[in-house]
């Protein structure tokens, strides 16, 4: 295979032997199909490449002395087309979404190089021994598998995969390479937790220490559900039923290892009504992004941020918004707010879903139409507060393509997206970042 080069710097060593349209074969007699293969093997300090013009060959030899990048440019940044998912996975949730929304929603990527650079978790299902071999050679750790279950014929069954059970076997590659490995397992009721929950706990064990975590989260169920295999959300008692198993092995790793490795997702905890934990609990917090210990840092952050202000008795008013889940949290912090800064009003909203639907009750899925049902016509104070992860990516827009300024112009009111950061919702309650 090949890659486009799009474009070359100029001030590269090649900027005189190349041009865009051509397309790189090969560095040091390695076949180059990728940016993992790029950045691998041009950073030999002497280097053969071989370029295809049309239908010739052109062999260019390079000393790379002071140049760390030798300036070439692709077509896009992974430099090839990414992988979708080949599985029929009975939780998926983009299989729940709504019709309408835009086309790159409904795309299903399980590319081992997108959870090399964005952290993305893949299923194992969509890759071949050849790139196992690959992710060890380059050492390209750490990697983030969504493993459910560790039991073959349950695990082929919930993915809808008959590779599913078969590219378990990946995992012990992965530890014999010394890839680094964080776990995810998405439970559903009475499908993969309890007894299969116990398994797929002591079938991971043995992967430690290349094995550095295991998140556990809940499955996530919108509205759309139509013709999808039948899951039940959690109830209280059934969340917490997860919780004591989690914590049984957490304390058991701890007490073997130092770490409690396996952490359940803040959801559970949420919705089994059981107090989340201190920050200094989740360690180095190795999956937040999965929702593992997110709230704890926000408490840990606000308090401190808090400790380093003066009393205020500065008047301002304003509302925060926030999924149901979390709505008493934020109270709670608000309450510690105003034990220092009294004149501050802060209005915590729980809004509902009525996008994805009542059971999903998280701030990062609400749309800019939950936003517009909650608040068009109400008295919002100074400015609407509102959690980032609200929005696409880097991007003010939220997943229903409605944008924060056509929202802000509906509300009649500033809206100030904000980072999941304690500091940073003490800062934009105080108007420092509005």
């Amino acid at each position: 295979m090949s890659v486009k080069i799009y474009e070359v710097d100029r001030h590269s060593p090649l900027r005189h032997k190349v041009k865009p349209g051509m397309r790189l074969i090969s560095v040091n007699g390695n076949e180059i199909n990728d940016f993992l293969d790029y950045n691998f093997y041009i950073a030999e300090e002497k280097l053969e490449l071989v370029f295809q013009k049309e239908n010739r060959l052109k062999k260019v030899k390079l000393k790379k002395n002071r140049y760390d990048d030798i300036g070439l440019n692709f077509e896009n940044f992974i430099m090839d087309k990414e992988r979708s998912c080949a599985n029929k996975c009975i939780f998926c949730f983009i299989d729940q979404l709504p019709p309408g929304l835009r086309e790159s929603l409904y795309f299903k990527d399980d590319d081992a190089r997108l959870s090399f650079l964005f952290g993305n978790y893949l299923t194992l299902t969509n890759i071949s021994q050849r790139e196992i071999d690959r992710i060890v050679k380059m050492h390209i750790s750490p990697i983030n598998v969504s493993v459910h279950t560790m039991n073959p014929a349950l695990r082929e069954m919930m993915m809808g995969n008959r590779r599913a059970g078969k590219v378990l076997a990946y995992l012990e590659d992965l530890k014999a390479g010394g890839i680094k490995i964080n776990a995810q397992l998405v439970l559903c009721p009475g499908i993969n937790d309890g007894k299969e929950l116990e398994f797929s706990l002591d079938a991971l064990e043995p992967l430690y220490p290349e094995l550095q975590s295991i998140a556990v989260v809940p499955v996530g169920l919108t509205d759309y559900r139509e013709g999808l295999y039948p899951i039940k959300p959690y109830t209280a008692q059934s969340a917490k039923a997860v919780l004591d198993i989690i914590h049984a092995y957490e304390q058991r790793y701890f007490e073997k290892y130092g770490t409690r490795l396996v952490f359940a997702a803040d959801e559970f905890y949420l919705k089994a009504g059981v107090p989340v934990p201190e920050s200094d609990f989740y360690e180095e917090f190795p999956q937040l992004e999965n929702g593992v210990g997110m709230w704890a840092m926000m408490r840990a952050e606000f308090t401190e941020a808090l400790e380093q202000i003066e009393a205020s008795g500065k008047s301002a008013a304003m509302t925060l918004a926030a999924g149901e889940a979390a709505a008493p949290l934020f109270d709670y912090l608000i309450d510690l707010l105003n034990k220092k800064c009294y004149n501050i009003s802060v209005k915590v909203v729980a809004v509902k879903n009525r996008f994805f639907g009542s059971k999903i009750n998280v701030s990062g899925l609400l749309t800019g139409s939950d936003l517009l049902a909650a608040f068009e016509g109400q008295d919002l104070g100074e400015r609407l507060l509102i959690p980032k992860a609200m929005l696409k990516n880097d991007e003010s827009i939220f997943l229903d393509d409605i944008t924060v300024e056509q929202l802000s112009e509906k509300l009649k009111v500033p809206v100030v997206p904000v980072e999941n950061d304690g500091g940073a919702l003490l800062e934009a309650i105080l108007g420092e970042s509005a």
